[in-house]
């Protein structure tokens, strides 16, 4: 057992059995201790692991560090490291692939910390920084002020009047963690106000791998899932199943769309002939579209399709970290974590096909390109593409009235660049009216940090979550005009 999965959260029962089929509501964990930690007694104080890496984590990934633990490797990178050289040195290379660099990100002021945009209007900002979290992933607004948090180890944060609670929100389900698997992200349903919906996706632990060693042969050992709870105002209740994928699959994002269906990604980066993300009867790669109730609609476009599994929308995808319902056209926009290079926006359509790993603008870990061809004849093209990759993750259209200039305008987090540490960071992207790309300007990256998520809150402010052991929740405001220069 590893030292990160020793570290994971309180309630991770790896043998536990979640019924889909009778929609039953699912064994949730035990109210949550009075010490803010999401280990089990007698394990490191929080922080004290290392955290996992970008998402696929992949040869020369990096993994989130603590302070001082500048030598230690994230988890599962040295089998990383293994693939790297099983891949053989790059051709010229003479020496192989050169080692990950190792540089822990430095600790948050307190704050308010003052930044600056390239946008006059907005030259000046101002942020508001929430400490204690650990590995954030998702958030999600209640109408009263209160901001859910995901972590993906497993536990649910919740910060009021931007201070967090010390005590973790009850209710979760069994949730196993490793790597980049664990709890991911959370919605509100529309209709929150009436019915008091929230939706997790989560990796839940599967049986029938407990205690069957890792291998080819093995059962996956953790299954992507889609669970709905109701909120008290204090904890999730009458957590139900939804839907559970039946393979390996790596991270989730999901998000509502304009037509109240849900959309959910399901990552995977495998590479080569036989990639999941090209088999339309494998969940891996793919973004599923399901009713609130976790139905298939009948009108996706691959419902009685031979072959084809009902719930899929789109397939040709490596690991979708951010889902955004564009305000003026109604559609939905993905952003696709590439590997070294290529990572991409897509305007997310039914039925189309995004060509992971067939067509790629990126190269894997090790040097060489994953693909000879960035396009191909009935495979999508992105709208915005980034070489070196960024590591994207969360995104967001800004519609609020706190930064007039910024309206409409495209944020995504950044984890790091060309694989980089220390160079995390929150890129605006604007576009013209026909929703072409016109520039983009990088902000945050004087903070060191890596962004695992941007979103709007309902106050109009930009909201931001940093991926680290010691993570943040930062608030994004105007700050003083006085000097614009």
């Amino acid at each position: 057992m590893t030292n990160w999965f020793r570290g994971s959260c309180v309630g991770i029962v790896l043998g536990a059995a979640l019924l889909m089929t009778e929609r039953a509501p699912i064994a949730q964990q035990p109210p949550a201790a009075a010490a803010p930690t999401c280990q089990p007694a007698g394990t490191p104080a929080r922080g004290g692991q290392p955290g996992g890496g970008r998402a696929a984590q992949a040869p020369g990934g990096q993994g989130a560090q603590a302070p001082g633990q500048q030598g230690a490797q994230a988890p599962g990178q040295q089998g990383a490291q293994a693939q790297a050289g099983r891949a053989g040195a790059r051709a010229g290379g003479g020496g192989g692939t050169p080692p990950p660099i190792q540089w822990a990100a430095p600790s948050l002021p307190d704050g308010p910390i003052t930044v600056q945009s390239a946008t006059p209007a907005h030259r000046n900002l101002r942020l508001v920084v929430t400490k204690g979290l650990f590995h954030p992933w998702g958030m999600a607004f209640l109408p009263d002020g209160g901001i859910l948090i995901t972590e993906r180890p497993g536990c649910l944060r919740i910060v009021r009047n931007g201070v967090l609670d010390p005590k973790l929100v009850a209710g979760l389900p069994p949730i196993s963690a490793q790597g980049l698997s664990g709890l991911m992200d959370i919605a509100l349903h529309p209709r929150f106000a009436e019915n008091k919906f929230v939706y997790l996706t989560y990796h839940k632990p599967n049986p029938a791998a407990a205690g069957v060693p890792p291998g080819p042969s093995a059962p996956p050992a953790r299954f992507a899932t889609l669970a709905r709870g109701t909120w008290d105002g204090n904890a999730l209740t009458n957590v139900r199943e939804l839907f559970s994928a039946d393979v390996t699959t790596e991270a989730s994002r999901i998000v509502f769309g304009s037509d109240g269906m849900i959309y959910m990604s399901l990552g995977r980066s495998t590479e080569g002939a036989n990639a999941p993300s090209q088999d339309p009867n494998n969940y891996g790669g793919k973004l599923l579209r399901l009713r609130d109730d976790g139905t298939v609609p009948p009108d996706n476009p691959f419902v009685g399709r031979a072959g084809f599994k009902p719930e899929i929308y789109t397939m040709g995808h490596r690991n979708q970290l951010g889902l955004a319902v564009n305000p003026s056209t109604g559609q939905i926009w993905a952003t696709e974590q590439g590997p070294n290079g290529g990572d991409e926006v897509n305007i997310i359509q039914a039925g189309k096909n995004y060509g992971w790993p067939v067509i790629s603008y990126g190269r894997s870990y090790p040097g060489p390109r994953v693909s000879e061809k960035p396009s191909q004849e009935g495979m999508e093209q992105p709208v915005v593409v980034w070489i070196p990759s960024i590591a994207l993750s969360g995104e967001t259209f800004y519609t609020g009235d706190k930064f007039p200039g910024w309206k409409n305008n495209l944020f995504v987090g950044g984890l790091r660049q060309g694989e980089v540490p220390r160079t995390g960071q929150l890129q605006r992207i604007e576009f013209n009216d026909k929703w072409e790309e016109v520039r983009r300007e990088p902000l945050l990256r004087e903070l060191g940090q890596r962004i695992r998520d941007v979103r709007q809150g309902p106050d109009g402010y930009l909201y931001v979550l940093t991926e680290e052991n010691d993570a943040a929740l930062i608030r994004i405001e105007p700050g003083d005009a006085a000097s614009t220069r």
